[in-house]
């Protein structure tokens, strides 16, 4: 069956392997042969993973250059090749378990070392964002198991849409995760005066007027201009209102930088809430759910 991943990726064009990284899974796939007692059904079986059937070559030998060129073949379509191997991989441990098998780690450091944008994470198979990104440490003193569960969720999400060229979407999804975040800290006692806001303007406005001269209403300045263009409709045009006869849709290289900054301010905004809450006893709520 081979491993989860959206329908679209076995149609569309979620992008290619390169030879270098088709001989990377090629030479994997010759260490587990050389394990079996017959290297020849090893070859044949992940033959007819990569060419969609089985069609028996006429040698070992033989086997070796049709692998290799199925393989090949197979590399259009990075995701459903991935997909192919590791349904080989499956089917060698089904059949002959005495045969030790790479795991996803290895797999993934193929993929990492060779620039493909994907990760196996089994059973599914999910997107990996090649351009340089910030990763989102959520302290799981300051927010609950299921806000953990919806921060990650929302940027798996979003890094899906990019890979699928997306890039509106992609925006608006890490978008809606920055607003939520930020409610987290409504009614959290700041030194200054408790956080009254309920939205996100209404919570950086209040944030900012209690922290004036410092970082933080510097940084919480900057997001919300960031927000601010992305939320017109004659800007960004993410949000509301979209002016459907304008080509609002940011640009991939955009969303990427979108994302990119979206995700270092929730980094700051969660390490800024775990200040607050370690000074006062009430949790936060993340107060907006889909």
């Amino acid at each position: 069956m081979g491993l989860d991943m959206p329908t679209s990726w076995r149609y569309g064009a979620p992008g290619s392997l390169n030879p270098a990284a088709v001989n990377a899974f090629n030479a994997l796939v010759h260490t587990i042969a050389g394990q079996a007692e017959s290297s020849w059904a090893i070859m044949e079986l992940f033959k007819a993973k990569f060419s969609g059937g089985y069609s028996r070559s006429s040698s070992e030998s033989w086997a070796i250059g049709d692998l290799h060129n199925s393989m090949m073949n197979a590399s259009d379509n990075a995701a459903t090749f991935i997909s192919a191997f590791w349904d080989g991989c499956a089917q060698v441990h089904s059949e002959f378990p005495e045969i030790g098998l790479p795991d996803a780690d290895i797999v993934n450091q193929i993929l990492f070392e060779h620039e493909v944008p994907f990760e196996v994470r089994p059973p599914a198979l999910l997107p990996r964002n090649l351009q340089t990104r910030i990763s989102v440490m959520a302290n799981e003193k300051t927010i609950g198991e299921k806000a953990l569960t919806l921060i990650h969720k929302s940027l798996d999400d979003a890094d899906r849409l990019l890979l699928e060229q997306r890039a509106r979407p992609a925006v608006q999804e890490i978008l809606w995760l920055l607003e939520t975040v930020s409610t987290a800290f409504q009614g959290q006692d700041t030194g200054s005066g408790s956080i009254e806001g309920k939205y996100f303007n209404e919570i950086v406005r209040d944030l900012r007027r209690k922290n004036q001269g410092t970082a933080l209403a510097e940084a919480l300045g900057w997001m919300s201009k960031m927000y601010g263009f992305l939320s017109s409709p004659g800007g960004g045009g993410v949000r509301h209102g979209t002016r459907l006869a304008a080509d609002v849709s940011p640009s991939m290289k955009e969303a990427h930088l979108y994302c990119n900054l979206t995700r270092s301010y929730i980094n700051y905004l969660l390490a800024e809430l775990a200040e607050v809450t370690s000074q006062t006893p009430a949790p936060p709520v993340f107060g907006k759910q889909r």
